[in-house]
């Protein structure tokens, strides 16, 4: 799935919990549509919320900001 633009209101930290499935971007992938797909593992934010998304840890190491739950 490839949405168009990052999501203005990305979910809070209180809606995602180790082992969510969430769609994050990558910071090298700012500006584009290069989601990626993955299981949280860790969170690393400790704000409740963040402008750009809450940044996660996925199960596959990669360390992107949250943008969508997947339904």
């Amino acid at each position: 799935m490839k949405r168009g633009s990052d999501n203005n209101n990305p979910p809070p930290r209180s809606a995602i919990k180790p082992g969510t499935a969430v769609w994050v971007i990558e910071k090298k992938n700012y500006g584009t549509t290069n989601y990626k797909q993955g299981i949280v593992k860790d969170i690393l934010s400790s704000v409740a919320n963040h402008p750009r998304g809450i940044k996660v840890r996925l199960d596959d190491g990669t360390i992107g900001r949250v943008q969508w739950l997947v339904e």
